[in-house]
């Protein structure tokens, strides 16, 4: 299958899959560790009509709840999970993290932005549409955590609070974690101004800044979130052998992925799936 994303590089980070006429992407990476059942959906392969067509299950986004529904099916059933396991952040760029409990499965976390469990078949779900998804697999003891981590967040080392949250519930050892940054908005299509830029001098040390910005002669900077999270995720613990950093831009890809930067609110959400086998 062939979804005609435009890849950055050649380097086969992504598997581009379709299971029962619904496209996705997986990362070998994290297939590998026997441990999971996970996914990154496209725009593609839903019912939404209109600004969310067609693969959207947000309900933040004026979508029908119907479509909403049929589309958690679908997908739900290409990944491999149960649409009934789902559960849910309502996310406001914070790097406040949650414990996902038997308790809490199919349910939402509000004022959230990341979550960690070590409960089979709860799946995480949560949201982007240029904003950088965090996927953290501890096969050792069985634990995953999914978080989402824009400018923000990425400033609050959210990759950093994730891991640390799973080594105090579950004993986690970065260095044993596999890890993946998912698709988002490259540094070639991220502008930002110099108040954003002054958030990462203050947060990342200046041997660093060469590699994470550059500025233009208008006074605006690129920025790149995806090796800031990369380092984030380094200085926490893990090895950079077991991080697989996204190729694909969200904002490159608008036809396919949903972008904030493209379209504007006028937009459905993609979703991250992540959940331990049984």
């Amino acid at each position: 299958m062939g979804l005609g994303l435009k890849y950055k590089n050649g380097q086969h980070i992504f598997d581009e899959r379709e299971e029962k006429g619904v496209p996705y992407l997986s990362f070998p990476l994290l297939e590998q560790t026997g441990v999971v059942r996970h996914g990154f959906s496209t725009r593609l392969g839903g019912v939404s009509k209109g600004h969310c067509a067609t693969m959207n299950i947000s309900t933040t986004r004026g979508d029908e709840p119907e479509a909403i529904e049929e589309n958690r099916r679908r997908i739900a059933a290409a990944i491999g999970v149960e649409p009934t396991d789902f559960t849910y952040t309502h996310q406001t760029h914070t790097t406040n993290v949650a414990v996902v409990e038997e308790k809490d499965r199919g349910g939402k976390f509000l004022d959230t932005d990341g979550m960690v469990t070590d409960v089979p078949g709860i799946c995480l779900v949560t949201f982007y549409a240029d904003c950088v998804p965090l996927f953290f697999v501890d096969p050792v003891h069985r634990a995953i955590g999914l978080s989402h981590s824009g400018w923000r967040g990425t400033v609050g080392r959210m990759g950093k609070v994730t891991l640390e949250l799973m080594q105090e519930q579950y004993g986690t050892d970065p260095a044993q974690v596999f890890a993946a940054i998912g698709p988002s908005i490259c540094q070639e299509c991220y502008e930002v101004s110099g108040d954003v830029i002054g958030e990462f001098q203050e947060a990342f040390d200046e041997s660093l800044w060469q590699e994470l910005f550059y500025e233009k002669t208008d006074g605006k900077y690129q920025l790149d979130l995806w090796r800031a999270n990369q380092i984030v995720l380094t200085e926490a613990g893990v090895r950079r052998e077991q991080i697989a950093v996204t190729n694909v831009c969200t904002h490159c890809n608008p036809d396919i992925l949903f972008s904030h930067r493209s379209t504007g609110t006028a937009r459905g959400n993609l979703s991250a799936f992540l959940a331990l086998r049984y």
